[in-house]
């Protein structure tokens, strides 16, 4: 009987041993797969040039307040920024991870273009192109409008939605990433800055602004990696942020080009 006790102890014993071992194994693997992977496979370190890059964007906006003249300011981009910049900080406070950093800048970047679409309007005006800056505050009121409504009814609609058992219909309406989320609306948001900048491919170089396009470069190739690395998988804020950097880097290179290059010559 004592041997019997025995031997189920040692047994027992062993097989602890063999969990410990198993356990011990399976820790090292994971850390040495997490080793592996490093900064390349890193959320964090691409969050976190991705935040940089933002302040790069705050910091310009508040920059060019601060020095530049108001004459140089983009309407249409000034109006854009506002709108990314409102999603991004959403967006960036509600993805796995985590970026506190980066909803900071978008929020920032919000107060920041603020200003300065509250300068050029002013300048409008006192130039004579009243039209044109109530034009603009019509703009910008319909959108903070729409924006407001689709804050508060939208999850409204795709509870309904997702409910409704309706094919495809409810499926696109329950997606992680779908239209009616902000995984969906920040990309879109971005691809207005695109378009912005494709559409003034040949803005006066004068009236770009440097630091501006060199956070946007920066935003864009950052981006590009950093969007494929979250949860929920964002495959269209990759693609947005590739066309972000091709039309960003071509606005700095032509600046570039034009106030240290050509200028020498």
């Amino acid at each position: 009987m004592v041997t019997r006790r025995l031997l189920s102890s040692e047994s027992k014993t062993s097989a602890t041993k063999e969990a410990s071992k198993e356990a011990s194994k399976e820790a090292t693997t994971s850390a040495s797969s997490t080793e592996k992977k490093g900064w390349w496979s890193s959320a964090e370190f691409w969050g976190g040039l991705g935040a940089l890059a933002g302040w790069g964007m705050s910091g310009s906006a508040i920059y060019d307040g601060m020095s530049q003249s108001p004459d140089i300011i983009s309407l249409n981009m000034t109006g854009v920024l506002m709108v990314y910049s409102s999603l991004f900080a959403r967006w960036a406070f509600i993805v796995v991870p985590q970026n506190l950093p980066l909803a900071a800048c978008h929020a920032t970047n919000v107060v920041a273009q603020g200003n300065q679409l509250r300068r050029a309007i002013e300048y409008k005006i006192e130039n004579g192109e009243r039209e044109e800056a109530e034009d603009c505050m019509k703009k910008a009121a319909a959108i903070t409008a729409g924006g407001a409504a689709c804050f508060f009814g939208g999850p409204v609609v795709q509870s309904a939605l997702s409910g409704a058992n309706i094919p495809l219909v409810s499926t696109v309406a329950a997606a992680d990433a779908g239209p009616f989320t902000v995984h969906f609306w920040a990309p879109m948001s971005k691809w207005m800055i695109s378009g912005a900048s494709f559409l003034d491919l040949n803005r006066p170089t004068d009236k770009i602004s440097i630091t501006q396009y060199s956070a946007l470069t920066a935003t864009g190739l950052f981006f590009s990696r950093y969007a494929l690395l979250v949860t929920p998988l964002n495959p269209m804020l990759c693609a947005v942020n590739v066309a972000l950097f091709g039309s960003s880097a071509w606005h700095l290179g032509r600046k570039i080009n034009a106030d240290y290059i050509e200028e020498k010559k």
